[in-house]
């Protein structure tokens, strides 16, 4: 029963709170991604550090702590901008990061993504059946912290938690476990290579996300390194001499991953298309004035307040877009207006995409990079259009290159943002529906976690890149090139758009992956007419994320699969189904609430002493130990956590 009196929910000290934390995540995964490539998502670690703090201040209301996560959560989800900024620094035209275009644009995208997960949270959370693994998992946390009677589940939350802060830092910071596990095996030319990662985090998000999304997922990885990848190392020369192992990445990371990317195009564009009448529905029911008593949990913010918003963030994108162009070209008006339309047209699509991906896989799984990839070319090919119709500013048309390659990476930023914040705003609308807070209270606690997270991005871009440089880009000279961030993402999405506009680019992989989309779309409506299913867009993130994700998630949702069904026949047998189930689904829940929670903690410390050392081995014993060694170890105990993890689920409470 809910208490009579109104609990504290957006309060003054959560938002201060919210922000404190905002500094640590958004600095953490900036770092994160561009050393590695990756982030996490930091919703979870969120809500853990929100009910420790205030329970230490006393007072805290579960409420109260879903408004701090969703903040912190929001502004760790808007660092996914290292992914197109540091292009700008790539591809030669920046020198460093200018404060108020880096916050200005990642705030206002972030503003829309925002906006966009409004009517988006009628037709992906109170009006669907999605997972949402991670959101799921917030709000056991939350319930846990809250309700002290609940002993049995926060047991299981704290005793998962342990068991997956203890593996991780062996394995991230140790380095006395590998992380994962990888074999080749070559057939005349063709490589084939199976590869798993020994991630608790992932296990827990399998459990969570069910059967049907991890089964897509294992198909998408079995059609990328079963028939993919062999299939072109066969045929494609290998004029570097690579070993198997390098050669068959090698394809993966510039061909098969590029298959994927445009499987996941057509597979969105599907799913916007299935999600059309929801939203629409959605979008109708926010526009229309209700003459009744509306429930505080389906409360949004005003149709008035959201025009506004969407105005604001519209004239910030105009005014950017248009101090970036005017200094080095004329008759800008155009191009200014049309990447503004871009944004909003192409970013509410995306985020829809992005949304219904997130819901099946989880935030930190859902390939955001894979949609940046489609944002580049399709930002790439807009800029070429206009450039046609003689609509470019001069110096664009002129050069064609320079100047055209960096304003397509600008005007990604904003996009970026957008989608990256409605990626992870989905599973924190999820985590308030379920313990039952007020959507505009949470929109506004959003929007000021894109703001502290915009103010924290520019700086630490500077910081880092003054302190390490980007390969193949360097601040000052005489640097050790050898500790330069990667930036993965960054020289990626600037060799797309360059290869665009020198003509470069190999379309064929991308038509291949939109021919398999059509394909997998078939498939799927085959499949439900069966009464079966198979997510289209689940199969293209299986095809485009690395085999040791996707193949480790699927096995969390086989094994959480069949402890169910064991579950199930138990309760048959005993025929107190209606008891048990509660309490051996909770347990389960709980203990993969807790592996996920375990593992983000620990890399949100390894990424904080990667920072303050320099260094991302700074406690590696791994030169100390035999060969071999870290991956028996490894081995060994990645099968006992998933071992442990199924007798705790299978015990009675």
């Amino acid at each position: 029963m809910a208490s009579p009196n109104p609990q504290r929910e957006l309060t003054l000290r959560g938002l201060v709170l919210g922000a404190f934390i905002t500094i640590i995540f958004t600095a953490s995964n900036v770092y994160l991604g561009l050393r590695i490539g990756l982030t996490f998502a930091s919703s979870i670690p969120a809500a853990v550090i929100s009910m420790a703090v205030l329970r230490l201040l006393g007072g805290g209301t579960l409420l109260e702590n879903n408004m701090v996560q969703s903040q912190a959560s929001a502004a760790g989800t808007l660092s996914c901008v290292f992914a197109t900024f540091p292009g700008l620094i790539i591809a030669g035209f920046w020198t460093h990061f200018p404060f108020w275009q880096t916050a200005g644009l990642s705030f206002a995208g972030g503003i829309m993504g925002v906006l966009f997960t409004i009517p988006l949270r009628r037709a992906l959370v109170t009006q669907s059946s999605l997972p949402y693994p991670e959101g799921v998992a917030a709000a056991e946390i939350l319930r846990a912290g809250a309700n002290r009677e609940n002993q049995h589940g926060l047991q299981a939350l704290i005793s998962g938690s342990i068991l997956a802060t203890v593996f991780s830092f062996c394995s991230g910071g140790l380095r006395l476990l590998s992380d994962g596990l990888s074999l080749t095996a070559t057939v005349g030319s063709a490589v084939f290579q199976v590869s798993g990662a020994f991630s608790p985090a992932l296990i827990g998000a399998g459990y969570l996300v069910g059967l049907s999304g991890g089964v897509a997922m294992l198909i998408g990885c079995i059609l990328a390194w079963g028939i993919g990848v062999p299939w072109l190392t066969d045929i494609l020369p290998n004029p570097l001499h690579l070993a198997p192992t390098l050669f068959a990445q090698d394809v993966w990371l510039h061909k098969v991953r590029f298959v994927g990317a445009g499987a996941i195009a057509v597979a969105s564009l599907w799913t916007l298309i299935e999600l059309m009448p929801p939203v629409l529905r959605g979008i109708r029911s926010m526009l229309q004035r209700t003459t009744g008593v509306v429930a505080t949990t389906d409360q949004d913010l005003s149709a008035r307040t959201m025009g506004a918003l969407l105005l604001l963030s519209a004239v910030l994108l105009a005014g950017f877009f248009a101090a970036f162009l005017a200094p080095v070209a004329s008759g800008i008006a155009p191009v200014v207006a049309a990447a503004v339309l871009f944004c909003i047209v192409f970013g509410f699509i995306m985020a829809a995409a992005c949304g219904y991906m997130a819901g099946i896989v989880g935030s930190s799984s859902s390939p955001i990079s894979g949609i940046i990839i489609i944002g580049a070319v399709l930002c790439a090919l807009m800029i070429l259009a206009l450039q046609a119709l003689g609509l470019a500013p001069n110096a664009m048309a002129a050069d064609g290159q320079k100047l055209a390659t960096a304003f397509t990476i600008l005007l990604l930023s904003a996009i970026t943002a957008t989608i990256a914040i409605s990626n992870d705003n989905l599973q924190d609308l999820k985590t308030g529906q379920l313990v039952g807070a007020t959507p505009w209270k949470q929109e506004v606690a959003l929007i000021a976690g894109c703001l502290v997270g915009a103010a924290v991005i520019p700086p630490v871009l500077n910081l880092l890149y003054q302190a390490y440089g980007f390969t193949g880009a360097m601040p000052r000279p005489g640097m050790d090139p050898s500790h330069a961030l990667s930036a993965p993402q960054p020289a990626l999405i600037t060799l797309i758009a360059k290869g665009i506009f020198t003509h470069s680019l190999d379309w064929s992989m991308l038509g291949a992956g939109m021919a398999l989309g059509i394909g997998l779309v078939g498939a799927d409506l085959l499949a439900r007419c069966r009464g079966f299913a198979l997510p289209p867009l689940g199969v293209a993130v299986g095809l485009y994320l690395p085999a040791s994700v996707s193949l480790t998630l699927a096995g969390g949702a086989i094994l959480g699969w069949v402890l169910k069904r064991i579950i199930h026949n138990r309760q048959k047998q005993l025929a107190t189904t209606a008891q048990a189930s509660g309490a051996e689904n909770t347990t389960g829940t709980m203990l993969a609430s807790g592996f996920i929670v375990g593992e983000s903690l620990t890399g949100v410390l390894l990424a904080v002493l990667s920072g303050a050392t320099g260094r991302d081995n700074a406690f590696s014993i791994a030169a100390y130990l035999p060969a071999g060694l870290p991956n028996i170890l490894g081995t060994v105990l990645f099968a006992a956590l998933c071992w442990t993890f199924a007798r705790k689920t299978l015990r009675p409470s």
